[in-house]
């Protein structure tokens, strides 16, 4: 029985250990060999007209295609960018937009709240372009980009239209080019703008700097209510969304809800004039969603009133333009050919202790100036 085994088995066992592996079937390779030879067609690069006149018709597919060319960093594509982006910021100059900054911590039910609230917003006659950046791996550089995927419902909405975009190390959870994107969307006639975050590091800040009311999504039933209150937030964010408040869940976010609304009371008068407060949501039931709406409003129509509105969106332009000085900045020192060159031997003696880090930049920018 052994030698019948063995002849049987001949071609796949060295002995008879039960440990031995047998060959099976080889399996076919799970790239497609013949993929190389098929050709790739690179998208040459329009004028600049050809993206202007299909944003300002609203065409979906063309803006898509202009962000990410206002979003990319070659050279090439880099004039024709500035120019949509100038085309567009005239454009959207004399429009009204509601730019609303969205954050959270993780697992508040960001993804699920815009799909439910988006959808709300979109029902009552206004166009919303949605801006979801996810966050970038330190190691791959690269981003899952889900956002699409969690939001089915809205992303069939004809009125709507959401944009994932990688945070790619930008500091502050929002994408290099957030706000360009903001500009050619209101262009493409979105009167609504969610910019959501990945709600990690200083999102709070960086969408503070670019949005005109700041919602800020709460948990409850999470321990201690009050522990999620920290000064800064809360004197940014205009209106706090207490979410899941559905099932046996309702309880507890009406008790965060009057603790948030007690610790906003202390705080002091903004300088728009606006109180802020805090609501309970559901984006299953969908309770709630209606009475944040209505708040928004309440919120434009009061800093439209008193002038505070015009009076963000200049210090707004006038921090971009610092953000703009400084991005530039970069990109010039490190694409000097003097400093790339210079760069990996700094590096390394860094690393290897023979230098300062402080010595070395010092060094690298005084080279860079001529000094």
């Amino acid at each position: 029985m052994k030698q019948q085994q063995g002849d049987f088995f001949g071609d796949y066992h060295n002995n008879d250990s039960a440990l031995d592996i047998q060959g099976g079937v080889v399996q076919p390779p799970s790239v497609n060999p013949y993929l190389d030879r098929v050709p790739k067609k690179k998208r040459e690069i329009q004028p600049a007209s050809y993206y202007i006149d299909g944003i300002f018709s609203g065409d979906r597919t063309i803006l898509s295609q202009a962000i990410t060319l206002v979003e990319s960093s070659l050279h090439s594509h880099r004039a024709v960018a500035d120019e949509i982006i100038a085309a567009c910021q005239r454009h959207s100059s004399k429009t009204e937009s509601m730019r609303i900054g969205i954050t959270g911590v993780p697992g508040v039910g960001k993804s699920t709240f815009i799909e439910a609230f988006g959808s709300y917003i979109t029902s009552q006659g206004h166009r919303l372009a949605v801006l979801a950046i996810d966050p970038s791996s330190e190691r791959s550089k690269g981003s899952i980009l889900g956002d699409k995927t969690r939001m089915e419902t809205l992303c069939n909405d004809p009125n709507a239209f959401i944009r994932p975009s990688p945070s790619a190390g930008s500091l502050g959870g929002v994408a290099r080019k957030t706000r360009e994107t903001i500009l050619l969307c209101e262009a493409a006639g979105f009167d609504v703008v969610f910019i959501e975050t990945v709600g990690v590091g200083q999102s709070e800040t960086a969408v503070h700097s670019m949005s005109d009311f700041f919602l800020l999504l709460m948990l409850s039933g999470a321990g201690d209510e009050l522990q999620g209150i920290k000064r800064g937030i809360m004197e940014m964010s205009d209106l706090i969304a207490i979410t899941k408040a559905d099932g046996t869940n309702v309880d507890k976010a009406n008790m965060a809800m009057a603790l948030y609304r007690n610790a906003l009371a202390l705080f002091p008068p903004t300088e728009s004039g606006w109180k802020p407060t805090a609501l309970t949501s559901s984006a299953v039931t969908k309770a709630g969603l209606e009475d944040i709406l209505r708040k928004i409003k309440e919120y434009f129509e009061l800093v439209k009133s008193n002038g505070y509105y015009l009076k963000k969106r200049r210090e707004q332009a006038r921090f971009w333009m610092y953000e703009s000085i400084n991005d530039g900045l970069k990109e010039m020192f490190y694409e000097d050919e003097n400093i790339s060159r210079l760069l990996p031997y700094y590096e390394e003696a860094v690393l290897e202790g023979k230098l300062e880090s402080f010595s070395a930049a010092g060094e690298l920018l005084a080279k860079y100036k001529g000094e």
